[in-house]
């Protein structure tokens, strides 16, 4: 297996096709196949098969292709590194976290502290799935989730399969988060009887869409009215234009979203232990280290306003 190799399955998974990546490759397209045929048989798996319609990642090819992309990038890495010693490397950071507004916070605080003139950071608002692969197979060097009674047992066995530790950041009760023009906006507190008739927002999970991987307890709650969506911002645009609204942590962080959406205590006997996980074999880096204080510090200072 040689590096060579790996760039030709990168780039055939990338292009959807052996013809275009040939292309942009610049061999000939049987020179290609046959690569790619010699390190599937070296292996014993098959990365691609090949249909009428074109190229189909395997099961066995997705999970061989993280693993292939970990090795070029930090072989991209290593040429930065010592190809012109005397320049500064360029520095990766990257963080895979649920829609947490303090995540964000806290990001943005290490870049204005970081302060460099190259530097490549990743922060990914993603699914709890793939937070999960994204540390396992080190996409990311910093997952943000949360557990709870529900969903622990079944969490837990996927960090220890992928070699992963969490960290606890803080526990919370839970809270709703709607707009400040929603009737229920004058309530001290709200239970989910109040909230049954407006819409229920959650965050989609693709192909793990269980109940255990949902990004909001109470899953499993019948609701009437429910609408999926996979981005923050267009779940706080329904809150507000829709009078909708889910159940998170209470945390806002102001500096970043506006006032328009309020927190209100949920009156359920639940609590939400908010964390971060790593790579049991991987060492933080100092970027990692300095973005889990400004974690810690944004939290605190959120906290101290609920």
């Amino acid at each position: 297996m040689t590096l060579q190799q790996l760039r030709y399955v990168i780039e055939v998974a990338r292009s959807r096709s052996i013809s275009k990546a040939a292309q942009q490759l610049f061999i000939s397209q049987p020179s290609l196949s046959n690569a790619i045929k010699e390190l599937e048989n070296e292996l014993g798996i098959t990365i691609f098969s090949r249909t009428n319609k074109g190229i189909v990642i395997t099961p066995e090819g997705s999970e061989f292709l993280g693993y292939a992309r970990q090795v070029m990038e930090q072989t991209d890495l290593l040429k930065n590194r010592y190809t012109n010693a005397t320049q500064s490397p360029q520095q990766h950071f990257s963080v895979s976290a649920q829609h947490y507004a303090f995540a964000v916070s806290a990001f943005v605080k290490l870049l204005r502290d970081y302060n460099r003139d190259e530097y490549e950071f990743t922060l990914r608002e993603t699914r709890t799935y793939e937070i999960i692969d994204d540390v396992k197979k080190l996409r990311s060097e910093i997952g943000i989730l949360y557990l709870n009674d529900f969903n622990r047992q079944v969490i837990c066995k996927f960090l220890r399969e992928g070699n992963l530790i969490f960290h606890d950041l803080f526990e919370a009760k839970p809270h709703v988060f709607i707009s400040s023009t929603n009737p229920l906006a004058i309530q001290e507190s709200v239970s989910l009887d109040d909230l049954n008739p407006y819409p229920y927002l959650s965050f989609e999970q693709g192909d793990y869409n269980s109940f255990y991987f949902s990004e909001e307890i109470l899953s499993t709650v019948s609701r009437p009215k429910n609408i999926r969506v996979s981005d923050r911002a267009t779940l706080f645009n329904l809150l507000k234009g829709l009078n909708g609204y889910t159940i998170s942590t209470g945390v806002i962080c102001y500096d970043i979203n506006d006032d328009d959406i309020v927190a209100l205590p949920l009156k359920v006997d639940e609590r939400i232990a908010v964390g971060y996980i790593t790579h049991k074999n991987v060492t933080n880096s100092p970027l990692a280290t300095m973005y889990i204080n400004y974690l810690k510090e944004t939290i605190a200072d959120e906290l101290t306003v609920l």
